[in-house]
């Protein structure tokens, strides 16, 4: 459990920080709902993750059927939070679709570029050894 907590914090903390940055930015611009809808998204990718990771240890040891009938449960609670930052972005013009679209994939973002991070580093290493 500890370990799914310290990757929690690793690419959650992050996820918010490029988001709060990527926001400020397009404040400056005078872009705000692309801003806001950003943050908005991104906070509701966290939570997304962090349920994700609450979730997983409920879900080891048990029979098969309980696996199956939690796994949905959480698939629809999560889809179902997931669907609010889009359902504000529609209907309110203070945030931009797309960019709430992209902030709800700024954790699964950040653990992609992560991996092709350290590929890349990881394989520049051994060219150097």
């Amino acid at each position: 459990m500890e370990q799914i907590r310290e990757t929690q914090k690793k690419y959650c903390s992050l996820a918010i920080t490029l988001a709060i940055f990527a926001g400020i930015a397009f404040f400056l611009l005078g872009l705000k709902p692309v801003g806001k809808g950003l943050i908005l998204g991104t906070i509701f990718s966290i939570l997304n993750f962090i349920l994700m990771g609450e979730t997983l240890p409920m879900k080891i040891g048990q029979p098969k059927n309980k696996t199956m009938a939690l796994s949905l449960l959480s698939i629809f609670f999560r889809y179902g939070l997931m669907a609010i930052p889009l359902i504000a972005a529609i209907k309110l013009e203070q945030f931009n679709i797309p960019a709430t679209v992209c902030g709800l994939f700024m954790v699964q973002l950040v653990i992609l570029a992560d991996g092709i991070i350290r590929l890349i580093f990881n394989s520049t290493q051994k060219k150097t050894a």
